[in-house]
């Protein structure tokens, strides 16, 4: 625990981002994860728009500095190849 009273807003502050993260994470896993069960019951439709969205989430978690902008654009790159065995 920290003594001074700037470690212990510091340590507030971190506690908030941590959370705050976690829960953008949580959220990307969610839509990877319908993303994958569209492409394993064979629909493209479906699986075309969750592309989409999986997209939009890596996006903003590269933005954000939650996902370096490499592993975001490898697992877009994954997921697209992914789609493209489907069709």
């Amino acid at each position: 625990m920290p003594q001074r009273y700037s470690g212990v807003k510091e340590l507030r502050k971190s506690q908030k981002r941590r959370l705050h993260n976690l829960d953008i994470k949580t959220d990307l896993k969610k839509t990877i994860k319908t993303f994958v069960v569209s492409v394993e019951n064979n629909k493209k439709d479906e699986a075309a728009s969750n592309l989409n969205t999986v997209y939009k989430k890596l996006d903003k978690a590269a933005k954000r500095n939650i996902l370096t902008k490499n592993t975001a654009s490898r697992r877009k790159a994954k997921f697209s190849r992914i789609l493209a065995k489907l069709a």
